[in-house]
């Protein structure tokens, strides 16, 4: 029986797989039908790498009239890279990496006079070679190159230098077709993976106000605690990743390269703003954390009351309604948003009323109060730095 239930079981867990493959492409093509977005800049790249590869042939297989004109095309394919500046870097690695693979195939076939003997002399040592740092992802193409040379059957001075030729033709395609033709500017994704961290951050605040309001106090609820710290993390390291392809995308792009891009015209939000939810990440970490240790019920420190949890979470739930709101003014560019002055008297009063329960909690206790004055703390940092200017307040 339960043969015949995982038997039943794997081609439903495959469909079902399938069916969410489908779904993820479908979603996929509409937001590049859609609109400007992550979507439609992979439709671009992937366009221009085809149409980079298809102009490099005609070049090279019919206007030069080379009957193996395959160098060019597949070193053109591979060179629309996601920036102008990797484009340049990564040709002149992948040139150097041809150049060194045609070479000592080249010198293996002098000193053994044998294909099969060239290429157990040469791939092994071109194999090695591949992961020299300089060569950064590009030095595996040594070896393949290698493979070509030896496998075309003609290696000669002329042949060689015919091959390095092909080579520097398809990288010259290859990055002017990029740097071009709607030249690829990362701007838009600061902005959304921005404002996608101030709403995790008030999502994760929110979640956590949820357990509390409910008296959720308990062993069960780390693993969920856990993964929510995880999850905000996960996306402070994609807002990282994207200000470096930000960066590196506004090199060697001019102003006209950028009106060729029609790249989007709001200034990007100042890395000021990525140093400040990176705060407030560590701040949510932190205060995760600090409700991990007091679950803990080998651990000395104890949960305060029910009352001052609960008080505990509206105040969460203010500073999660915060990070929400900034999250919405960084994806639309707004940067003169009025201070909410009813969200700061309430959250003044929470303060007032959990200074009270802090108060009373250090009368029964030091282990109660030093949970309560540890969270109020971190409360008090999320919300000097998820509201401009409460610094002090």
């Amino acid at each position: 029986m339960l043969r015949r239930i995982g038997t039943a079981g794997g081609p439903a867990r495959a469909g079902d797989a399938v069916r969410r493959e489908a779904r993820a492409v479908a979603g996929a093509v509409r937001a590049a039908c859609r609109g400007p977005g992550r979507e439609r800049d992979l439709v671009v790249q992937s366009l221009k790498a085809a149409g980079a590869a298809l102009l490099a042939w005609l070049v090279a297989g019919v206007w030069l009239g080379d009957p193996l004109a395959l160098m060019a095309p597949w070193v053109a394919l591979v060179l629309v890279q996601a920036t102008v500046y990797s484009s340049l870097v990564q040709g002149a690695r992948q040139c150097a990496a041809i150049c060194v693979g045609t070479l000592v195939a080249s010198a293996a076939q002098a000193l053994t006079g044998d294909t099969t003997g060239a290429l157990a002399l040469c791939v092994p040592v071109l194999m090695l070679l591949a992961n020299w740092p300089r060569f950064g992802d590009q030095g595996v193409y040594a070896a393949t190159t290698a493979l070509f040379t030896l496998a075309s059957g003609t290696v000669s001075a002329s042949a060689v230098g015919h091959r390095v030729g092909q080579a520097v033709l398809g990288a010259v395609i290859g990055i002017a077709v990029n740097a071009l033709v709607l030249p690829p500017i990362h701007l838009r994704d600061v902005r959304e993976n921005l404002a996608a961290l101030a709403r995790e951050a008030g999502d994760v605040l929110h979640e956590v106000a949820a357990d509390l309001r409910e008296n959720q106090w308990g062993a069960d609820r780390v693993p969920d605690w856990l993964s929510a710290s995880a999850r905000l993390e996960r996306r402070l390291e994609a807002l990282r990743s994207a200000r470096r392809w930000s960066r590196e995308s506004l090199r060697l792009t001019s102003g006209l390269l950028r009106r060729l891009h029609r790249a989007p015209r709001a200034a990007l939000p100042p890395e000021e703003e990525d140093e400040r939810f990176g705060r407030v990440t560590g701040h949510v970490t932190a205060l995760i954390r600090t409700l991990v240790v007091a679950a803990d019920e080998a651990r000395t420190p104890l949960p305060p009351d029910g009352r001052a949890l609960r008080s505990y979470a509206c105040l969460l739930e203010l500073i999660g309604d915060t990070c929400r709101a900034e999250a919405d003014r960084l994806r639309d560019g707004d940067e003169d948003a009025p201070a909410d002055e009813r969200a700061e008297a309430a959250r003044r009063e929470l303060h007032g009323q959990l200074q009270e329960e802090l108060r009373e909690h250090a009368g029964r206790g030091a282990d109660r109060a030093a949970v309560l004055g540890t969270l109020l703390l971190q409360a008090e940092n999320l919300w000097a730095e998820t509201v401009p200017g409460a610094r002090g307040a």
